[in-house]
């Protein structure tokens, strides 16, 4: 649960590549040069914390979770957004489904 730059770099790029962005098309939508992105991904070299907010937003993940590696268990806005459009009814479905995602999940960690 350190905050190392290295870990934290790590983080980063583990995230960016999963989100199938270059280093190049990344460090433009976080507005920073891909040199520098580089050099955070490397744990060379420390970071504001606006380039901080830009990464977690661009990634979809927390701060704390760039920064300590914590898991935060907050919904993706982007769940948020698709289940906001559901009916009464389709949230009881949806509801139902992930109940039996989670036993399921449960029985297999066993």
């Amino acid at each position: 649960m350190g905050m190392s730059y290295k870990d934290i770099g790590q983080r980063i790029r583990c995230l960016r590549e999963a989100n199938c962005y270059t280093r190049d098309a990344f460090a433009e939508k976080v507005d920073i040069s891909t040199k520098f992105l580089y050099e955070i991904e490397m744990g060379k070299k420390g970071f504001t914390a606006e380039v901080l907010y830009k990464i977690s937003k661009a990634i979809s993940v927390s701060s704390d979770y760039l920064l300590t590696g914590n898991e935060n268990h907050k919904v993706p806005e982007k769940v948020i957004d698709i289940l906001e459009g559901f009916s009464p009814e389709q949230m009881e479905r949806v509801r139902d489904i992930l109940k039996s995602i989670q036993e399921l999940s449960a029985d297999k960690a066993v």
